[in-house]
């Protein structure tokens, strides 16, 4: 579950990077957005370097080399690319930068791929979902963390001086000590008691798996919604600097709040993978959705912000307890009632302004946060003895958070930051559309998900 938290820290502390990248290398908002274009198009890239190694070999390479040392190794890839930030910020080359999140991305791609079939192997395979759930609770702390500790080293203080005084070889220091850590933690998993565990089962390799239309129809929708994740993130800083009048330094607490809301739905979502009764689920899910919004403005407070503002964020968190009262834990209900959601807070924030706007954008993270392990489950069921093939296909749909912030970024120079929102509206309207299409798509294949419920992990 480190690597989970590991995960999450970099890709939301790029929320940070992408302001400071515009701001000293004097980007247009479609440019600064190739941060995330860097990092996410390497889970593609790694995943397709998978394929073509494993075909040459004609065997899958995590069963040439273990599940351990896939996460040793991607560790030391990931470390290679914090470490090419000094480098890179020491002569102020973005390009060089972008390399280094490339390849950091690339080392979490092979740690992913390793990661989950590694915690499913190291128990009982029917409790699997619930490490992989609490491997994603773990991940979005890290998102909710990294943005405010990437922002205190690169900034020290929230003031307008600050944002003014900052430097790009300001990144060093924070991304030195990470690189550290990943090569700390691939000696610990290298020197670990922890087994050395490989599939056995037969691997299909091809393109067999995409005569299934659930597969075809989840890989879009996989790419929406990590493009939908990633890009109202990444577009929240320039939405903060013109709408309120914040500088890169003062826009932690809502990059924090928005991958917050992510771990709000993440913890809540992951209750049902516990023994408890109906009665106490029913109160965590009203409790435990309040407690990942107090540690938001606690590591917030911790950091000096300023968090009263924060507070009437509470009766967005309102709206996801009564959304998962809703879905019953049902994949095409959930589907269906958080992309709708979804989109209707974006399009509150389209037409507002002020804190209405802003906070209708954030809670986008509210309903995201239950969308992966929904598509995931849907788009490989009935798969088969295709079915690893299917989740590596849907992997490497990640892109979609390479590719999305760049098309909104690009739409943010044209049309306006505020009006560019309508990029996430579309992608939630086709996950309430795949999630109809692929329910009817299901049931003419003998499987119904409003009786069988697959639980899947979440991203």
């Amino acid at each position: 579950m480190t690597v989970w938290f590991f995960w999450g820290f970099v890709a939301a502390s790029n929320g940070i990077l992408i302001p400071l990248f515009k701001d000293k290398f004097h980007l247009l908002q479609w440019q600064s957005q190739l941060v995330d274009f860097a990092f996410y198009i390497a889970y593609t890239v790694g995943s397709i370097l998978y394929f073509l190694v494993s075909g040459f070999l004609k065997k899958d390479i995590l069963n040439k080399i273990g599940y351990k040392n896939g996460i040793v190794y991607g560790l030391i890839i990931s470390a290679v690319g914090t470490l090419l930030f000094i480098p890179a910020a020491q002569i102020q080359s973005f390009e060089l930068l972008l390399s280094a999140l490339f390849i950091v991305g690339l080392g979490f791609s092979l740690q992913q791929t390793a990661t989950q079939p590694f915690m499913i192997a190291l128990g009982d395979p029917s409790t699997g979902s619930q490490r992989i759930n609490m491997g994603g609770a773990v991940n979005n702390l890290g998102t909710t963390i990294g943005p405010v500790l990437i922002s205190a080293a690169i900034f020290g203080a929230i003031s307008e001086d600050a944002a003014k005084n900052a430097s790009i070889e300001s990144v060093k220091m924070p991304y030195l000590i990470l690189g550290a850590i990943f090569l700390l933690f691939a000696w610990f998993f290298k020197a670990s008691k922890l087994p050395h565990i490989t599939n056995d089962e037969e691997v299909e390799i091809g393109t067999g798996v995409l005569k299934y239309p659930q597969l075809v129809l989840g890989m879009i929708a996989i790419f929406m919604y990590v493009g939908v994740e990633v890009t109202i993130g990444s577009n929240l800083g320039e939405y903060l600097k013109v709408s309120e009048k914040l500088d890169a330094s003062q826009i932690s607490p809502y990059v924090s709040l928005f991958w917050g809301s992510m771990m709000m739905g993440r913890w809540t979502a992951s209750i049902p993978n516990f023994d408890v009764s109906p009665k106490t689920k029913n109160i965590l899910t009203v409790v435990v959705p309040f407690v990942a919004f107090a540690v938001v403005l606690i590591v917030n407070a911790i950091r000096g912000s300023d968090i009263s503002g924060l507070y009437i964020y509470g009766v967005c968190v309102i709206s996801l307890i009564i959304a998962f009262f809703l879905s019953n834990d049902k994949p095409v209900r959930t589907l269906i009632i958080f992309a709708s959601l979804g989109a209707i807070a974006i399009t509150i924030g389209l037409f507002t302004t002020g804190r209405v706007a802003l906070f209708a954008f954030i809670s986008g993270g509210l309903f995201c946060s239950a969308l992966w392990s929904a598509i995931f489950s849907l788009s490989t069921a009935g798969l088969g003895k295709y079915t690893n093939q299917g989740s590596a296909f849907l992997i490497m749909m990640i892109m979609g958070g390479a590719i999305v912030p760049v098309i909104q970024g690009r739409l943010a120079d044209s049309i306006g930051i505020q009006l560019s929102y309508i990029v996430p509206v579309i992608g939630f309207l086709y996950l309430a559309f795949f999630a109809i299409r692929v329910q009817s798509v299901l049931r003419k294949q003998g499987i119904d998900f409003d009786k069988d419920v697959i639980k899947g992990a979440g991203h």
